[in-house]
């Protein structure tokens, strides 16, 4: 991180800490979060993201002032955009399938169709079954609906997934960084049999391999959005690999979590089941981490 890049973290994590509410005009007006696509880089909406999944915090920035939002710069649709950079409306971005981010709130619902971006009006919503309720999913019915045609780019569909992917990355590393703090210090409070449990050999060997776990999914994030930001061609397979390594270094980190803090991990008081249905819900969002060693292998092992 630069410079930059530390303030503007420290920035959000103290707005979020103030817990205000709404939350989410106050990160617009007073921190700019939703027009970080159209005034900075993708580097800086990791830092975002990743803060904000650090609490688990409800918002319109993956959803809208990342996917949505990137979806019109590419294709140089840019009528939307003011409103959007301001956080005064919410897009939603359908991908694949009809469980889209954001849906419930949007003001605004835009369709990647291989190359062609469309914006779609007389759509309808309705609340659907969360595993993370943190998650703001809902199913939305728009076949027939009128669409207008914003835009197209050269393999826009695919450059969406690739970016939804390292998005999701840094929403990924973010929990995970909470979840590991959070872990290590009840370790060095929780007494058993007259010590500190994080003085345990087996507990400390674990913790350093949950450690390494999370070292190496924030490279793997921040290496695939450096990537995508130059327009790097091996921009696909590095948000592949983060997709992976970031599903997986989540769910383990979260394991440990639920594991070290014992039965008080599966109480609703805790957050630590919280933590436990982010991991598995966000490893089946924009594809299974399966679906995407399957593309991996398609494209770096020879035939």
């Amino acid at each position: 991180m630069t410079a930059d890049h530390r303030a503007l973290r420290d920035s959000v994590r103290g707005l979020v800490a103030a817990r205000p509410e709404p939350l989410w005009p106050r990160l617009c007006k007073e921190i700019g979060v939703a027009g970080l696509a159209t005034d900075a880089t993708l580097l800086e909406c990791q830092v975002v993201l990743a803060e904000l999944a650090r609490q688990l915090t409800p918002s319109p920035m993956l959803g809208s002032a990342v996917l949505a939002t990137q979806a019109l710069l590419r294709v140089g649709a840019t009528g939307l955009l003011p409103s959007l950079s301001a956080g005064d409306r919410v897009a939603a971005l359908v991908l694949h399938g009809d469980r889209v981010l954001d849906a419930a709130s949007a003001d605004v619902l835009l369709r990647a169709d291989g190359d062609d971006l469309f914006e779609v009006t007389g759509f309808t919503v309705r609340p659907c079954d969360l595993l993370d309720p943190t998650r703001p999913l809902a199913v939305v019915s728009h076949s027939g609906a009128p669409a207008r045609r914003l835009g197209s780019a050269p393999g826009l569909s695919a450059w969406l997934r690739d970016l939804a992917c390292v998005a999701l990355s840094a929403e990924q590393v973010g929990a995970a960084s909470r979840a590991f703090e959070l872990t290590h210090s009840y370790v060095r409070q929780r007494v058993q049999f007259g010590r500190p449990i994080g003085s345990f050999q087996v507990i400390q060997h674990r913790l350093a391999e949950a450690y390494l776990r999370l070292e190496t999914a924030t490279t793997a994030s921040w290496t695939a959005a450096e990537a995508l930001v130059a327009d790097s061609p091996d921009a696909p397979a590095l948000a592949a690999m983060a997709k992976v390594h970031c599903s997986e270094a989540l769910q383990a980190i979260v394991g440990e979590m639920v594991q070290m803090h014992g039965g008080i991990a599966i109480t609703w008081e805790h957050d630590a089941h919280r933590y436990l249905r982010r991991a598995y819900a966000d490893a089946q969002l924009f594809g299974a981490p399966a679906d995407h060693l399957n593309r991996l292998a398609a494209t770096l092992l020879p035939t």
